[in-house]
């Protein structure tokens, strides 16, 4: 089968199911803050959330390709991939950093929904992406790491069985680098409130499952480092440059799914006699929208074609997070303005897709951030921190 067909195939079925869940199901869902169990529980049974497994360990064993299509059918649909979505980059850190037994204990459970690996512990509240200056240690003890500090904007804690961790594991006055220091951990969030984990979930905008982690002495058996020790950083990117990718398949699916909605409102919408549609005013915002999203979904289908060869794609991640961020927040509020005053009740799910939305213009990367990547790593200006 051609790739084109293959990932043709996969956006319909992906369709198929979402249908099955309609708006009202995620609408109700933000109202209660609830989780959508059942739906996490279809794209898992049905292979579409272990995508980026490979076949030896029970997935799919699919591209990013694969993996932006499923994602952005997800968001067009209306729904909010975001309450899934991390097992799929973070499962890339033990597949590429993982030693063959923690691979063989994790990925095969985690491909079959035995196991949930939804969470990525690395953020922290006096650091926040300066990630190479985090706080929290782990420090060895025999066959154990002990763990300190506090973590904030940790995502799906609450419904994950594995969380992988960065810590210090090198006080900061003796790294030999920026990034030297810091290691990784897979965590077992199974009973970790009794063993020195609190976790406390966050009051925001959006239900995204959001918790802040305080860890008090918390053990982590020594055979639970991912990769090698002080050098845990090289184990998060590529994690985060997938991360990034993805997240702009769900904006590319995000502005069609706004798109969608304002060009068929607009159509029907009758105000003077006539269509509003048939004016400028709002027919050319929603056009220009519609072109912005097809030029940045073309840079994320570029960044992902490069991740999936092993080409180094950072500059290309990043762009394509942030054009895509841009298209569907700009999408978005013209949805909104085309609907007029609907547009804000819960009825007609705009707001919610709108406020899902705007988060991605300051994570998983603010989009400040990305321009300062790009000014020094791309055009070769000086460092501006």
């Amino acid at each position: 089968m051609e790739a084109d067909q293959q990932t043709q195939e996969i956006r319909n079925s992906v369709r198929k199911i979402c249908s099955e869940f309609g708006e009202d199901y995620w609408r109700e869902l933000d109202r209660n803050s609830g989780y959508p169990t059942d739906f996490v529980k279809e794209i898992t049974q049905t292979g579409f959330l272990g995508c980026l497994i490979p076949e030896s360990y029970g997935g799919a064993g699919l591209g990013l390709v694969e993996a932006c299509a499923i994602l952005e059918e997800i968001s067009r649909s209306g729904g909010h991939p975001g309450a899934a979505h991390a097992q799929m980059y973070v499962m890339g850190s033990v597949l590429r950093h993982g030693t063959e037994e923690q691979k063989q204990r994790y990925l095969p459970a985690v491909a079959a929904g035995e196991l949930r690996l939804q969470s990525f512990g690395v953020t922290e509240p006096s650091t926040g992406t300066d990630t190479t200056s985090l706080k929290t240690t782990a420090q060895k003890e025999g066959d154990r790491y002990i763990v300190n500090g506090q973590k904030v904007w940790i995502s799906r804690v609450q419904h994950s069985d594995l969380m992988v961790l960065l810590a210090r594991t090198k006080p900061i006055e003796k790294r030999t680098s920026k990034t030297d220091g810091l290691s990784c951990f897979i965590v077992d969030l199974r009973g970790a409130e009794e063993r020195g984990l609190t976790i406390k979930p966050i009051d925001a905008m959006i239900n995204h499952h959001s918790c802040e982690l305080f860890f008090d002495n918390f053990q982590i058996p020594a055979e639970n480092l991912l990769g090698e020790e002080h050098k845990g950083f090289k184990a998060i990117l590529d994690g985060m440059n997938a991360e990034r990718i993805l997240i702009g398949s769900e904006c590319i699916g995000d502005a069609r799914y706004f798109i969608d909605k304002a060009s068929a409102y607009a159509k029907e919408r009758i105000v003077f006699g006539r269509p509003i549609g048939q004016n400028q005013g709002i027919s050319f915002p929603i056009a220009n929208a519609y072109a912005q999203t097809e030029a940045a979904a073309l840079m994320v289908d570029k960044a992902a074609r490069l991740f999936d060869t092993g080409t180094p794609c950072g500059a290309e991640a990043n762009m394509a997070k942030m054009l895509a961020a841009d298209a569907s927040w700009k999408a978005g509020d013209i949805c909104l303005q085309t609907h007029g005053g609907f547009g804000i009740s819960r009825e007609y799910h705009i707001e919610r897709k709108l406020r899902e939305t705007r988060l991605y213009q300051i994570a998983p990367i603010s989009t400040n951030l990305i321009l300062s990547y790009i000014s020094e790593h791309v055009l070769g200006m000086p460092r501006s921190f």
